[in-house]
This record gives structure tokens, C-alpha cells and sequence, in this order.
């Protein structure tokens, strides 16, 4: 089973925005050794309870500590931004790491209203103007603007030999068509939604000429035994209660939870319901010692 790590660099109760973001480097150390596929760092925005901002700048120490698995944004929120940096940045880190760098695009705000404003402006044209976004970043990301083009003079430095792989993230069918229309390799978040995700993710197939991996991220919480996994997803929900600023803050949707057999047969069942080469999982728990035993519980009976 293809498994692999996302990480929102939450700020747990006692703890300071330093020691999450140490602790995501060190779960990221972790996840090379057990041989999780891709490890992951999410974007968000003036949210105390979580500390990465930019997934770059993580990535960058993430890549220097590593050495063969896969890292990426999960992901790049582009209506914050326009394709050009966004482009640089991730070259400079396939650069940095050939092979191994991914491109994760989004298109939520990963904040409030007021962060989205401070960030880019009139948010809500720029995410309509997504399509045109994702046109522009992928072709800086292959370098094959047309001749005619303004950008087709623009040469990026430095220029990968391996260029990022870029996916489209996303919850709803409309996600799925844009993926499918942009020829993008497709990721579903099933801990955010309660949608029918196996009739999207068959949608995506539907439209899809060449075949393209799909990754399905889920949460998950592995205890050493059913009792201990209840009680961590408790804890999780609390924590998740006092940090949410919605009323339906508390526990994830569709949260997977159980000792190392259940939680095995729980992935595979979830891996054959979406036909899906890949889950991509998202662990919180009150601290960080039992989130990194999950991981390894995991790892152990599923890698």
C-alpha cells in the first residue's frame, strides 16, 4: 500500500509555533525512514493553532534533512499569488532535490476573509480566474509559452531538469472537472467533506484521456490498542473544538480510528471504495509524541 504524510503544523495546546514546525521537520525524518511515499506541507494563513505560512521555506529545510521521499506543497493556494514566483520557487527546490518535489495547487483561501484580503487583494476574481492561473504556472513549470507570448521571453532561474510535478487538490466535482480539463494528476481530501468522493473521484476517471494517479488524504489516528485510538481522537476533537472558529469545529470527518489491524483494514477498504493509487494521511493528536507513534503503527503493518 502506497501511503504518504500531510502535515498542517499545528500548534498543540502548551507548545509554541517553533517547536510545531521542528516537530513537522523531525516527523518528515521520520516518514523517509519508514518509507512513506510523500510528505506533504499544507498552506494556511493567520491561524495561531497552525505554523506554516509558506510551505517553500519548510520544504527547503524538510528536502536538506531527507533523502528519497517525495516533498511538496499541499498545497499552493494560487489565488494568493501570481504563477510567476510560484514557479521560481518550486524550480529552485526541484533544483535543489531533483526528482523528488511536488506541486500541490489550490484554490481555498487557507484564512479569513481579512487574510485573504491582506494577501492578495480582491480574492474572489482571482479565484475565478483560477483556470488561467493554472494555464500560466504550468507553463513556467515546461517552459512552453508560445513564441508570441509576453512570458515566452522569460527564462527560469534556475530551471530544473526534473520540473515539480504539479497536482490539483480539492473536494468537489467542480475540483475534479478543472483537474481533469487541465490534464492534472488529481488530490481528494477526504477528511474535509462529507461528499460522495468515490462519484467524483469516477467523474475525474470519466474525463480523464490519459490515465493519472489520484491521491485520497484522510485522517487517521492509530493507537496501540481501539481504547487508546478512541481516546487520542478525543483529545484531537477537543483540541480541534478550542482552534476551530466554525461551530462544526471537533472531529474530522470521516476520521479513521483504531488499533494497527483496524486501521490496515480501514486504508484498504478506503483504497478499493475510491480505486486510488495512493492515501495520503493527516494525523493531529493532543502531542506530538503519540502523532509520531501513530505514524510509526502505521508504517509498520501497512509499508
Amino acid at each position: 500500500m502506497k501511503l504518504s504524510i500531510l502535515d498542517q503544523s499545528p500548534v498543540l495546546e502548551g507548545t509554541t509555533p517553533k517547536q510545531a514546525l521542528e516537530e513537522t521537520i523531525e516527523l518528515a525524518k521520520l516518514a523517509d525512514d519508514k518509507g512513506y511515499h510523500r510528505y506533504w506541507v499544507a498552506e494556511h494563513h493567520g491561524m495561531a493553532h497552525l505554523a506554516s505560512p509558506s510551505p517553500d521555506i519548510l520544504l527547503a529545510i524538510i528536502g536538506s534533512q531527507t533523502s528519497t521521499i517525495r516533498i511538496g506543497a499541499g498545497a499552493v493556494l494560487l489565488p494568493n499569488y501570481r504563477a510567476f514566483p510560484v514557479a521560481e520557487r518550486y524550480h529552485m527546490l526541484a533544483s535543489m532535490f531533483p526528482g523528488r518535489v511536488d506541486l500541490g495547487i489550490g484554490r481555498a483561501p487557507g484564512g479569513s476573509a481579512e487574510a485573504s484580503i491582506a494577501l492578495a487583494g480582491d480574492f474572489l476574481s482571482k479565484v475565478k480566474n483560477l483556470p488561467i492561473l493554472i494555464d500560466e504556472l504550468l507553463h513556467f513549470l515546461h517552459d512552453d509559452f508560445p513564441e508570441d507570448h509576453l512570458y515566452a521571453k522569460i527564462d527560469i532561474s534556475p530551471k530544473s531538469i526534473d520540473p515539480p510535478r504539479p497536482w490539483l487538490l480539492g473536494t468537489s466535482e467542480k475540483s475534479a472537472v478543472l483537474a481533469a480539463e487541465k490534464d492534472l494528476a488529481y488530490v481528494f481530501g477526504h477528511f474535509m467533506t462529507d461528499s460522495d468522493g468515490p462519484k467524483i473521484i469516477r467523474k475525474y476517471q470519466n474525463l480523464t484521456e490519459n490515465k493519472k494517479p489520484i491521491i485520497v488524504a484522510v485522517s487517521v489516528i492509530c493507537g496501540e490498542t481501539e481504547e487508546e485510538a478512541i481516546q487520542l481522537a478525543k483529545e484531537a476533537s477537543e483540541w480541534n473544538q478550542k482552534t476551530s472558529s466554525s461551530e462544526e469545529g471537533g472531529m474530522f470527518p470521516n476520521m479513521i480510528i483504531g488499533n494497527p489491524i483496524q486501521v490496515k483494514q480501514q486504508l484498504q477498504t478506503l483504497q478499493q471504495l475510491y480505486q486510488c493509487d495512493e492515501l495520503m494521511i493527516l494525523t493531529i493528536t493532543s502531542n506530538y509524541r503519540d502523532r509520531k507513534k501513530s505514524y510509526e503503527r502505521i508504517a509498520n503493518i501497512c509499508i
